[in-house]
């Protein structure tokens, strides 16, 4: 639809949390010179950052138009965009939004706190993304909430942080990407090449917050530097990690200037903890792969996200390099930051070696296809999908691994992926960028040559757009490191399967390709109730499977949805799946030098 005649004029929304027991969110947006020929509004259909397709506008439960006090018709015509009438002068939505999705991309409002996307809660007026907005956030009314702050990185309107009040964005497209949390939370603000940081954590927790604050400062930093290394620039003005507690969680969603962590717990550091349990391990990982998004993908962008188009799926095969090279800095930059050991990354990057194995499916599909799947397949996972898909996280953190390890190799060590990366940054993320359109889908190959002299062209369409395995054990052997595998550790892989405990009974999740239990019959979602004739559950079952060996013929009694099944089945060898790294001792000093060129 073509904007109405008066450019500049401004957008005007108001966010109020109008029933926190009843999960509502009521919203208004002012348009002061709408499109005298009826004026279009829409909700964005999914997330940057969550390739799936939300239908946000579902939550809205009521809304109405008044243009000079009186009601102004609104006629819905697509799943998530709204009509209005013909009007003249200012034009006012008001609508209810049902919050009580808790994740990081939702919305969800209670009795204990607030939290939202833009992309749940304010309307589009098409024809006007490219103007600013002022936002005014309100805080729920009644004594009980008195005590409520306001999170976010929006810029405010001439007032301090952490404050309820006005706020402003000069876009659409700004609006929604600084995720609001309010209620009563956590802070701790500390600093990282100069620029204000601050972690808000909402729900009950015991949290060692300084420790909390000096580790993430540091990976911070480390991040600055290498796309920086010269002028330790941020690409932002302060920074806000938003963290939700629960009981048992994990989730981020990357922003321009923030990001949303949902984690248990027991994940984040407490006073008096000594080592580095693999909870924490996992919330620094988490934390620092949101953050390093900052650039890459939020910035260095595919040319198919620029612009976003939110109202259908935007398809690119470049998902690899943007999550999957996310995945492999994300722990890289725990080491080189040195808040976690050497041995603590190995053992990281092992067990994303055994999850990629784990998979029949990465011998089935790329991860440049794995990429454009994403919209049906990857955010949509079921049953089958072991068996089916890759992971352009976890395989594509491999590739990076691979791509980085050869390029230090061939170059002695003068180049490297991070070199990659900051070419990718000047190119096509720095402000002032001279390709600022985003990365073409056929593009890299070429700027890595460029970046490091190195033509890969050969292995990034065998490793990225072809389905072998990759040589990360060779690899790895010429940075003094040794890759094995190993049998696992629970003997359930000799049935094919991966168990799963739902409401109470024994169920296969799946049923691998090629599997003793798929091959003999038994199929995903069967409960399974005895083992050769005895009652079983998930623990008895693996302790009677450690009483036999592969080869030998068993006898599964399984429920398929209320009927009662036999099948025979002859064991396989237990799968080795089970990865594990470790460092030679006293590597020669060539190898030695590259190695510590990677890990420091």
């Amino acid at each position: 639809m073509k904007r109405a005649a008066s450019v500049g004029d401004p957008i005007r929304y108001r966010i109020r949390p109008a029933d926190p027991h009843g999960h509502h969110f009521e919203v208004e947006v002012e348009l002061l010179a709408p499109d005298p020929a009826g004026q279009r509004f829409a909700l964005p259909a999914w997330i940057p950052g969550s390739y799936m397709i939300r239908e946000f506008a579902r939550q809205v439960v009521s809304i109405e138009a008044r243009s000079a006090g009186r009601r102004v018709a609104l006629e819905k015509i697509d799943k998530h965009t709204w009509q209005a009438a013909r009007c003249r002068g200012p034009l006012a939505l008001r609508y209810r939004v049902y919050a009580w999705d808790l994740s990081v991309r939702g919305a969800h409002l209670d009795s204990s706190h607030g939290f939202f996307n833009g992309t749940s809660v304010f309307l589009r007026a098409q024809g006007f993304e490219d103007d600013g907005c002022t936002v005014e956030i309100l805080p729920p009314q009644g004594a009980d909430f008195a005590d409520w702050r306001v999170a976010t990185t929006l810029p405010r309107a001439g007032a301090s942080l952490w404050g309820f009040g006005g706020y402003r964005a000069n876009s659409y497209d700004e609006l929604i990407d600084h995720p609001v949390e309010m209620g009563r939370f956590t802070l701790a603000e500390f600093q990282a090449c100069g620029i204000p940081h601050a972690i808000a954590i909402t729900g009950q927790h015991d949290t060692d917050i300084e420790r909390l604050a000096k580790d993430l400062s540091k990976i911070c930093e480390a991040q600055v530097r290498l796309f920086e290394p010269r002028s330790r620039k941020a690409p932002f003005d302060r920074y806000l990690f938003l963290a939700t507690v629960v009981g048992d969680g994990y989730g981020g969603l990357e922003h321009r200037a923030s990001t949303a962590l949902l984690c248990a717990r027991n994940d984040l550091p407490w006073r008096g903890m000594t080592g580095l349990p693999d909870g924490y391990r996992r919330f620094l990982g988490l934390s620092s792969h949101e953050y390093f998004h900052s650039w890459n993908v939020k910035r260095i962008k595919p040319q198919a996200f620029t612009p976003y188009d939110l109202e259908r799926e935007n398809y690119t095969r470049l998902l690899w390099v943007f999550e999957g090279f996310t995945s492999y800095y994300d722990d890289l930059m725990l080491v080189r930051s040195r808040v976690i050991g050497v041995d603590d990354y190995l053992k990281a990057l092992a067990a994303t070696v055994t999850h990629v194995l784990k998979a029949p499916g990465r011998r089935l599909q790329s991860v440049a296809e794995s990429s454009f799947d994403a919209w049906t397949r990857y955010y949509r996972q079921d049953e089958n999908s072991p068996n089916a898909i890759a992971s352009y996280y976890t395989k594509g953190a491999l590739v990076a691994l691979c791509l980085d390890l050869t390029i230090r190799e061939r170059t002695r060590g003068a180049r490297s992926l991070d070199d990659v990366m900051r070419l990718l940054w000047r190119r096509h993320g720095r402000p002032g960028a001279s390709q600022p359109q985003g990365l073409a889908e056929v593009g890299f190959a070429a700027l890595l040559k460029e970046a490091t002299g190195v033509a890969l062209d050969a292995e990034i369409a065998r490793w990225a757009y072809g389905t072998e395995d990759l040589p990360v054990a060779e690899l790895l052997g010429g940075f003094g490191a040794t890759l094995e595998t190993t049998p696992g550790a629970t003997r359930e892989s000799m049935l094919g399967v991966r168990l799963a405990t739902r409401h109470g009974e024994t169920t296969v999740a799946t049923a691998y390709t090629g599997g003793a239990a798929q091959l003999a019959g038994v199929s995903a979602g069967d409960a399974i109730v005895a083992f050769n004739g005895l009652r079983a559950d998930e623990k008895s079952l693996k302790a009677l499977l450690e009483r036999h060996q592969a080869g030998d013929a068993v006898r599964l009694h399984v429920f398929r949805r209320d009927e009662l099944l036999a099948f025979d089945v002859r064991l396989d060898e237990p799968a080795a799946v089970e990865a594990s790294i470790r460092l030679e001792d006293r590597p020669k000093a060539n190898v030695r030098r590259l190695r510590d060129a990677w890990l420091h």
